[in-house]
Formats: C-alpha cells, sequence, structure tokens
C-alpha cells in the first residue's frame, strides 16, 4: 500500500527569515493524521535568507539529520563543533542526554535550501555525538546511496535507530529501484525535481509512505533529488 503526502498540503510558515515546510506536524502546525511515520519524525523543509539562521537552542533524544541542497549553513554546537554544510553533505547529530547549537546561513548573499530530518532513537539517554560526511551523487547510473544507518555502514554517518536512509539524484529518464524486505516499511520524498513512483506522478515536496510494498520503483520525469528512508 502506497499513500501519498502531496507537498502542497503540508504544513507552512514564513517567519520572513525563514520559509518552511512541516511534512510532519512540527511547532505551531498540529494535524493528528500526519505526526510521523515509524520512527521518521520529523522532515522539514526550509529555505533560510542570507545571514539569518536558528539562534542558539536546545534537544534531547533524537537522531536529527540535516541535508542541504542549495547554498551552505553554518553548524555551531556545545560539543565544541563548527562546519559548514553543503550539497553532498550529511550532518547527523545524535542529541541523546542535551545538545545546544545555532544554525546559520553561511553566506550574506545567497539563500540556503536544505532539509531537516529528526529520528526517534532506539534508547534514550544516549551520550551526545556528531558527524558530517561527503557522498558523491548524481553520477548516471549511480542509484541509490547509503547516507545514513545504524553502526554506520557502508560509510554512511550512523544513526541510532533500524534504518537506512537513502539518497538519489536520477537523470530524466534514469530509473532507481529499492528492495524492501518483509515487514519493512518505506517513506519516499521528493527533494527536487519530478518523478513517477510505479505509475504516481510525484514533485518535488511530495512524500510517500509505502507499507506491505515488495519493491519501490522510481523513474525521474526530469533531473531529480530523493531520499528514501528504510524503517522496521
Amino acid at each position: 500500500m502506497i499513500k501519498i503526502r502531496p507537498g502542497n498540503e503540508r504544513g507552512h510558515a514564513n517567519h520572513g527569515w525563514l520559509d518552511t515546510y512541516h511534512t510532519f506536524s512540527f511547532a505551531g502546525y498540529y494535524d493528528p493524521r500526519h505526526m510521523g511515520f515509524r520512527h521518521l519524525r520529523v522532515i522539514n523543509e526550509d529555505r533560510v535568507k542570507p545571514g539569518a539562521g536558528f539562534a542558539t537552542h536546545s534537544h534531547r533524544d533524537m537522531e536529527i539529520l540535516t541535508y542541504v541542497l542549495e547554498g551552505a549553513l553554518a553548524h555551531r554546537d556545545s560539543m565544541g563543533n563548527g562546519s559548514v554544510i553543503r550539497p553532498g553533505d550529511v550532518q547527523r547529530m545524535s542529541a541523546g542526554t542535551g545538545i545546544s547549537h545555532s544554525e546559520y546561513n553561511h553566506s550574506q548573499t545567497e539563500p540556503v535550501h536544505l532539509l531537516q530530518i529528526w529520528i526517534v532513537p532506539e534508547q534514550t539517554g544516549l551520550s551526545p555525538s556528531y558527524e558530517q560526511r561527503s557522498f558523491e551523487l548524481g553520477a548516471k547510473g549511480g542509484g541509490w546511496r547509503l547516507i545514513a544507518a545504524r553502526e554506520g555502514r557502508d560509510g554512511a554517518v550512523t544513526v541510532h535507530q533500524d534504518v537506512e536512509v537513502f539518497a538519489a539524484r536520477p537523470a530524466p529518464g534514469e530509473r532507481v529501484v529499492h528492495r524492501l524486505k518483509p515487514d519493512r516499511h518505506a517513506w519516499l520524498q521528493v527533494a527536487r525535481g519530478a518523478l513517477m513512483l510505479g505509475g504516481i506522478a510525484l514533485q518535488a515536496g511530495d512524500g510517500a509512505a509505502a507499507s506491505d510494498e515488495a519493491m519501490l520503483d522510481v523513474t525521474a520525469n526530469e533531473a531529480s533529488e530523493v531520499l528514501l528512508f528504510d524503517l522496521r
């Protein structure tokens, strides 16, 4: 069974410096029909104006992934980490017992476009930790690239949950397939472009929840970027 979450039905808020869309209930947006999917709790699509950003704030007991689509995001946290996240990079923070951080647009002239992703960890009270890695995406025929997984398998960043996160940038007409093991579920999030999921047309901002499916068959209608979450 595949259920579509249209991008134009997501929660939306424009704060001037931040234009944000919420796939699931978040902050001032609440919809009991969309509280997350399995252990996936948040997918926020954020556009931050030049020089603006999120002042220091705190989290706990959450696995937080940052995925930049365009521009660059500057990060600082209470563990002493400071970095700039650019397209192709994946940052992971395990908030655990508590972490504070800030995120600002690294540019004074160009906006930054990113996805903020939260995954509920398999246990609470973990020691806070941080990781950032770069991934090669978009080569013709490159297919899915594992970018986050339990124990950091195959060079992915480590998440403390039974989940695998894949990314792909299929070219127009390119097909990418993901096979699901029994009792696994998937969430597909279209970050950019337009594609077909089987016979279903999806565009940027759309999501799709899949359960009791053996395979997800994606064909790009145009240059696209898509994330796939394989979940217990």
